[in-house]
């Protein structure tokens, strides 16, 4: 059974093409974190950047929300600084990495069950498959190997993060569309949703909404892959 969260704020992305660091996303951030004056940062995606200066850069960067970050890593007690955290940050980078640290720290249940009380949690890319049931819908490559592939289930549904319609020409390996066709066949049980960049879920009350400017393509066994607009996703919610 997944239980569902009350606030989540799951970005495809951390950076649009031309602009800046969560420029996209920053009233979004804004609406998530309403009152928020402090958060933990978990930078475990982070794997050819150091923990301290990806750290830095979201803590500068939230700075100009009014949120004050404090990065797990410094802690001598990773799973208490969690349990007193007032919101949860997840950053973006290698998902096999972030799970494999997240299990080992022990911080995986301790940010489920946070969130599952009624903490809010912004995460990018890796920090938005987290949140899903598994985290078998990522990009990545598997650089590391977590003790399991189940992730927080915070969600009901798989994000793929980055999703591109896009065909590389004279290249004959397996679109996007495709990968995504493999892991509905072998889990026919499963919804993926194709979060295209400049797009995020936002998970208000126990309600998802796609925002963003662009469409999100859904995955579901038993028919053809279809867009759904930005706005409500019951479709996808309700799976």
């Amino acid at each position: 059974m997944i239980e569902r969260a009350s606030r989540l704020l799951l970005l495809s992305n951390s950076r649009n093409v031309g602009g800046g660091y969560l420029d996209n996303a920053e009233a979004w951030i804004r609406a998530a974190l309403p009152g928020v004056t402090r958060a933990v940062f978990v930078p475990y995606a982070g794997v050819t950047v150091a923990w301290d200066e990806y750290a830095g850069t979201v803590a500068s960067r939230f700075a100009h929300f009014g949120v004050s970050v404090t990065s797990i890593h410094t802690s001598k007690h990773p799973v208490r600084e969690i349990e007193g955290a007032p919101a949860v940050i997840v950053g973006g980078g290698n998902t096999f990495h972030l799970l494999k640290h997240l299990y080992e720290t022990g911080t995986l249940w301790a940010i489920r069950a946070k969130v599952l009380a009624g903490v809010p949690y912004v995460g990018w890319s890796a920090g938005s498959n987290v949140a899903c049931p598994t985290i078998r819908t990522t990009n990545d490559m598997p650089i590391v190997e977590p003790a399991r592939l189940d992730a927080m289930r915070l969600v009901p549904f798989q994000i793929n993060p980055h999703y591109t319609d896009a065909v590389l020409p004279n290249h004959g390996g397996e679109t996007r569309a495709q990968r995504i066709a493999e892991f509905i066949a072998a889990n026919p049980a499963m919804t993926v949703v194709g979060l295209r960049e400049g797009s995020a879920v936002d998970v208000n009350d126990g309600a998802a909404t796609l925002l963003g400017p662009h469409a999100a393509r859904i995955f579901r066994s038993g028919r053809d892959p279809f867009d759904v607009n930005p706005g409500p996703m019951n479709e996808a919610w309700e799976a």
